[in-house]
């Protein structure tokens, strides 16, 4: 029985050394004059895993959603670079804020092929910047999701975490 439980501890933390937290801040160490964490300057948001190519592991959304859009990068790629004007090939996860459960995601298929122009606002305004071979964190706020109405599968006033892989960019 010592057994089994030693082995499912350094499962646990074998999982857990792959996620990287996600902070407003990068989480980067504190600065001299820094808002303290009790203003939500540098809260963590929902752990992702950082293996590039493969689905990413999505922890659970910690605390209340945001208010505001929340861009953070994961990986930072080094290929070409998304503009406004962009067409993106991305593999992608959706989940619910309110639940942690997956909506959707890309990955049980073929990547998904979309001109940025044409998404949420959210997408708009969150993925401008990233390069590909990235992946980025998008928490978004309903005004800048499906707002009141929802949509499909998505409720209303719905705050949405995804979490995207640029493959391409055209």
């Amino acid at each position: 029985m010592f057994e089994s439980r030693k082995a499912l501890l350094i499962i646990a933390l074998a999982a857990s050394a792959s996620l990287t937290s996600c902070t407003l801040d990068g989480g980067s160490a504190k600065k001299a004059g820094a808002v303290s964490e009790s203003q939500n300057t540098n809260r963590e948001y929902l752990a992702v895993s950082n293996n590039a190519g493969s689905e990413p592991k999505i922890g659970k959304p910690i605390g209340s959603a945001p208010t505001e859009l929340v861009s953070k990068d994961i990986i930072v790629g080094n290929g070409a670079q998304v503009t406004a004007s962009s067409t993106l090939t991305v593999q992608y996860v959706l989940i619910s804020w309110k639940t942690g459960e997956v909506i959707q995601s890309s990955w049980s298929g073929q990547p998904a092929v979309f001109p940025l122009s044409g998404v949420i606002a959210g997408w708009q305004q969150g993925m401008p910047g990233m390069k590909v071979g990235g992946r980025r964190l998008l928490v978004i706020p309903p005004d800048l999701a499906y707002g009141a109405n929802g949509s499909g599968p998505i409720g209303p006033n719905e705050t949405l975490a995804f979490v995207v892989d640029v493959i391409a960019v055209s």
